[in-house]
């Protein structure tokens, strides 16, 4: 007779384990679902991410183009009124070396 009760006790036991052993795959499962859902998303905002990140460069970058021309623009302009002034103060020296020469004489 103890060798029935033993037989059921490891019969329960089995039992028991295959048991566990079921629900520690039907959990796995789901966490694995669960951790492929948190891939997918993460995957989802890396490519929204750069997506933004190359607009944002693009942005810069003819923002950049644009300020370079401004730039070069505002350049151009000051060096020609520099120039028309130092053509104007070459003009007026020699006017007045032109008068002091006079006065002097």
């Amino acid at each position: 007779m103890p060798s029935k009760k033993g037989g059921g006790m490891k019969q329960d036991l089995k039992s028991f384990k295959e048991e566990i052993v079921h629900q520690l795959h039907v959990i796995s499962e789901g966490v694995i679902d669960q951790v492929k859902q948190v891939a997918e998303g993460v995957s989802n905002v890396d490519e929204k991410l750069d997506r933004r990140f190359n607009e944002l460069k693009a942005e810069i970058q003819e923002t950049r183009q644009e300020v370079l021309a401004a730039v070069k623009f505002s350049y151009a302009e000051l060096d020609k009124r520099l120039t028309t002034l130092e053509k104007e103060f070459i003009e007026l020296k020699h006017r007045v070396e032109k008068i002091e020469t006079r006065s002097i004489s």
